[in-house]
């Protein structure tokens, strides 16, 4: 066929599809790979641009403007400061993402009912009449707090194409409500700027300089895959330095790789810390002289002024604070699943490690209680006093090198803020939202609900939010959120429920400069392409230009520059902050280079050094295990009952928890969600190769399945309280009994009830963390039987 046949064809069935409905099973996306003429091959730099972070360098070889093959980095000694940046099999897969059937081809309006999937294709000049109208009319009769630009990650680090196009515009128009915090990270974050400030962590070459490698939850090997993304580093270093793995599940990450796995049940990493806490304090382990000179908070002599008596952390470990309760390695037993003479060795060998690299991934904190998991990780370093010294980390997760900015998105007139994880209230009960209640930042009280959202490059309205029926009725009121705009590549599962649905660029068809960042090196690439997009799509620099011309801001949004000018602006703006970085013209000319990290990597190293002349960014200038913020916070916010803010690091029960043995008695299993090298959260889910690459399947221990009659392969509803999935069983012992799993990002099928695509968030609850008002994604208890 030629290639103009095969666009005509391609877009005429991809038109037919949108008037009765469009699907999006991945079974049936039959990729149809175009036959190319035999001219010269072209090689064009790009990257994969989807949200592992990695952004992996991709060797895009075409013929005629149609890709043929997709190869990566092989560039370099693979060694030291010369890591390729090696895509993974998603990245790899990027040609059969470009030609995939059901790619958005041309700009389109719906005509069923939202989540129906039916549109027809209009013109871009009627879509960008219907949006710009749509934009006046909410911000005429609502206000501009009524826009919401829905959380997206569909696309990272563009440097003037992606989200940060759609931001700048809104802002020029007044502004919007704006969000904070992360799916992936929303509780581990706040709980990291209370005890230290920031963020903040050591690289993962300090692995190597450790005694003990101790991680939670902490899978590398399954979501930052990329030749220069950790896994590898994580890999080599667990060869030569002991490593113990708690995780309820064998991950990727612990396959080989571990001295000892031990099994813990979900949300009660909290408990073991506290265990270890009392072993060490018992044992007189602990470094008493450490916390005396740069913590606040451990016992009475650092507690703050203000604090009520007895409110310290040892007095609440030992036993001698309100609770009565001593938090010893049997207590912790009966609550984690760890049996007692295992935490009695781990909190030996932790006092014995001369520089203890205690590290945790962010599956661990997206629980109910996730805030006070990662506080409680973050007391063992200091407890043994290892810490800014060679080989040891804060319990963060480990540093990443960035250096590239984005494009400026201007000021926000409106100062409102939501949790990211809040929308779907701002869209029922937006008016009643509060500062004490919800988490709105910026105001005390939100003055509109959303009445339109601006989706760019992201599934999470549907597929990624929790709850997902019941985000689906919140969706299809037309009552409520008038107006959503959906701006993205393929027919996702949040698609199906736009009223204007517009075809973005892919990847491998952008001009822009990203960097993959390196565990101990950052590698630039000049992304350039010589593919011709097949279909009638345009990049979000595109919409957004054409509407800031419609609506009178052009001028504010170029400034004067091109595309192409904003991406050297930014890139040479990122270049004043790190000189190391090469010229735009060299990483243009080179299309791919390989920048060195300076300084150790070695966390809080001149704090530990000076504390007084590098105070930490916390109020007291210390680490704060007692937080005289959060206390005021636990007096003064509304919470519902169960949630506990608390000044210093406590574990708590929670709702659907490990001993929620009331709702256990219908949903007996514990189930979390896991990540997969098949997708990057729902990034890739249609892509055929990947799906039988890597099955969609709910673990279970061999007890759990035996005692329900189950094995691997056999079909089963996965039922809670929210909603019921179909799908299949694996049956391992690389889950503790009583555990599932299921791998999230499945895309959400409805059919009669049930979620027959595998979608894990049609079990996940919409009630958020106390504090940060996160993503509770990994509480939930379920039943599953035979279908």
């Amino acid at each position: 066929m030629e290639r103009r046949s095969f666009l005509k064809a391609s877009a005429a069935l991809g038109c037919a599809a949108t008037v009765v409905g469009c699907k999006t099973d991945s079974d049936e996306v039959n990729v149809v790979p175009p036959q190319p003429p035999l001219t010269e091959e072209q090689m064009n730099w790009s990257s994969c641009t989807c949200n592992c972070a990695a952004s992996c360098a991709l060797k895009v070889i075409s013929q005629d403007g149609v890709v043929t093959r997709v190869e990566s980095d092989n560039l370099g000694t693979d060694k030291g400061v010369e890591l390729q940046s090696r895509a993974c099999l998603r990245g790899r897969a990027s040609r059969q993402k470009i030609y995939a059937n059901d790619r958005l081809k041309v700009p389109m309006k719906r005509v069923g009912k939202r989540g129906e999937g039916k549109f027809i294709p209009i013109s871009w000049d009627e879509a960008y009449s219907t949006i710009a109208s749509e934009l006046r009319r909410v911000i005429d009769t609502y206000g501009n707090d009524a826009i919401y630009w829905q959380y997206a990650s569909g696309t990272n680090q563009f440097r003037a194409g992606g989200r940060e196009s759609s931001k700048r515009l809104l802002n020029l128009l007044g502004g919007f409500l704006d969000m904070y915090g992360s799916y992936s990270a929303a509780q581990i974050a706040p709980a990291s700027v209370y005890t230290f400030g920031d963020m903040s962590s050591s690289a993962y070459k300090q692995m190597n300089n450790s005694d003990l490698i101790l991680s939670f939850g902490f899978n590398p090997s399954e979501t930052r895959m990329s030749g220069s993304g950790g896994g590898l580093d994580y890999s080599l270093a667990c060869q030569q330095v002991e490593a113990i793995i708690v995780d309820p599940r064998y991950s990727e990450s612990a396959l080989g790789k571990e001295h000892t796995w031990l099994a813990i049940r979900p949300g009660t990493d909290a408990a073991l810390c506290e265990a270890l806490a009392y072993q060490l304090i018992s044992q007189n382990q602990h470094d008493q002289a450490f916390l005396d000179k740069y913590c606040v908070g451990f016992d009475e002599k650092t507690l703050p002024t203000s604090a009520p008596a007895n409110a310290d952390y040892k007095s609440y470990i030992l036993g001698n604070s309100d609770d009565g309760i001593a938090k010893t390695p049997k207590w912790a037993a009966e609550i984690t699943g760890i049996p007692e003479l295992n935490i009695i060795k781990l909190a030996d060998k932790l006092a014995a490690a001369n520089a203890p690299y205690i590290t945790q991934g962010w599956g661990p904190q997206r629980q109910a209680n996730g805030e006070q998991t990662s506080r409680a990780i973050f007391m063992l370093p200091l407890l043994v006093g290892k810490l800014g010294i060679a080989g040891t980390n804060n319990g963060n997760w480990p540093r990443h090198a960035h250096s590239l900015g984005a494009m400026p998105i201007g000021t926000n007139s409106i100062k409102a803020k939501i949790p990211c994880f809040m929308w779907t209230e701002a869209i029922t009960n937006g008016v009643n939202m509060t500062a004490v209640e919800h988490g709105v930042q910026g105001v005390e009280k939100l003055e509109n609900s959303i009445k339109f959202i601006w989706n760019y490059a992201g599934n999470t309205m549907i597929n990624q939010h929790s709850d997902t029926f019941g985000t689906a009725k919140i969706l299809e009121d037309e009552s409520l959120c008038e107006f959503i705009l959906v701006h993205d590549v393929q027919m996702t599962p949040s698609a199906m429920y736009a009223d204007i649905l517009l075809p973005d660029v892919m990847d491998l068809e952008q001009h822009d400069i990203v960097a993959n960042p390196g565990t101990d090196m950052e590698t630039i690439i000049a992304m350039t392409s010589s593919v011709k997009p097949p279909f009638d799509v345009k990049s979000c620099f595109e919409v957004c230009l054409e509407l800031a011309k419609r609506m009178g801001v052009e001028d504010g949004f170029t400034e004067g520059r091109s595309y192409q000018q904003w991406v050297e602006f930014v890139y040479e703006s990122s270049r004043k902050r790190n000189p190391a970085l090469p010229t735009y013209q060299e990483v243009i000319e080179q299309g791919l280079v390989k920048v060195s990290q300076s300084g150790e990597g070695i966390v809080m190293d001149k704090f530990i050094a000076s504390p007084v002349e590098n105070a930490l960014n916390t109020p007291s200038g210390k680490i704060e295990i007692y937080s005289e913020r959060l206390a005021q916070m636990s007096e003064n916010w509304v919470l519902p009952e169960g949630d506990i803010i608390s000044a210093i690091p406590k574990f708590c029960d929670t709702w659907e928890g490990a001993r929620d043995t009331v709702t256990q008695e219908k949903y007996p299993l514990q189930m979390i969600g896991h990540h997969t090298k098949g997708r990057t959260h729902s990034s890739f889910h249609n892509i055929p190769w990947l799906r039988e690459a890597v099955e969609d399947a709910v673990w279970m221990n061999p007890i759990d399945a035996d005692s329900r009659g189950l094995k691997s392969g056999d079909t089963v509803i996965v039922n809670s309280k929210r909603g019921s999935v179909r799908t299949v069983t694996k049956v391992t012992p690389r889950i503790m009994p009583g555990v599932t799993s299921l791998p999230q990002g499945a895309w959400f099928k409805p059919e009669n009830g049930v979620d027959i695509g595998g979608n894990i968030n049609s079990i996940t609850s919409l009630r958020p963390s106390p504090l940060a008002k996160g993503n509770p994604q990994h509480t939930n208890l379920v039943q599953i039987k035979k279908a």
